[in-house]
């Protein structure tokens, strides 16, 4: 597909989140069922539902714009999915594995902050507010997500991994 103008540009930026959030929500499970720390469990379930808001969120936009939710696949998710489940395999021991996920959903937090940035931004450029405050909602969702991953790395899956 030939992108020819700036909103066709903003709406194919729209169709790569909706498959990223598509792919995340599968990784997602994944990695809850590989967690063992009750904390990191809970927290990469609770974003899994979120990422299921946000993809309605998406697929809202793209059908208000008449595009495809569907018509584009994030390859550079793909990567970083395919690098979570090679990473889950790898890391022996609970507290390990556990350190390794949060490392790995921390590198699918980034990916999507990015993403979210350019798709608001894009839409702030197309004076199309109501699009950058919904975007801008998913982004603050993300950015807090990173946050708690944060948090829970540093104060006690961490330390546990280190010291096994």
């Amino acid at each position: 597909m030939r992108i020819s103008n700036f909103k066709d540009m903003y709406l194919a930026e729209l169709q790569e989140l909706a498959s990223v959030e598509e792919q995340l929500g599968e990784a997602l499970l994944q990695m809850a069922d590989a967690a063992s720390h009750p904390a990191l469990k809970e927290t990469l379930a609770h974003h899994r539902e979120q990422t299921e808001v946000q993809k309605g969120r998406l697929v809202s936009l793209l059908q208000k714009h008449g595009a495809d939710p569907t018509a584009h696949t994030d390859q550079a998710m793909q990567a970083l999915a395919h690098e979570t489940e090679k990473m889950i395999a790898m890391l022996e021991g609970n507290d390990l594995r556990d350190a390794g996920l949060i490392a790995s959903a921390q590198k699918l937090e980034h990916y999507e902050i990015a993403a979210y940035g350019t798709a608001a931004a894009l839409a702030g450029q197309l004076d199309l507010r109501d699009d950058q405050l919904i975007l801008h909602r998913s982004l603050e969702e993300e950015k807090q997500t990173d946050i708690l991953l944060t948090r829970l790395a540093k104060r006690e899956v961490n330390p546990h991994a280190v010291a096994a």
